[in-house]
């Protein structure tokens, strides 16, 4: 994670009390003790200690128009 650049697009899985879960999005800060990634939904902050891997990932695609009905 500390070698990403703010504004990266990275993908992070960490561990849950109950499992695993992935956060798509763009890195906003990482330092010792944590990370935050602007996911769809919300910024999502990330204790390092919970990360079990990391990378950065390319742009996403863009959207395709709705089809007509």
């Amino acid at each position: 994670m500390s070698s990403a650049a703010p504004g990266t697009r990275v993908v992070v899985r960490y561990r849950l009390d109950e499992g695993f879960t992935d956060a798509l999005g763009h890195l906003l800060a990482c330092d010792a003790g944590s990370c935050t990634v602007r996911t769809r939904q919300a910024d999502v902050v990330i204790p390092l200690g919970r990360v079990v891997a990391a990378k950065e990932v390319p742009p996403a695609p863009p959207r395709r128009a709705a089809r007509p009905v």
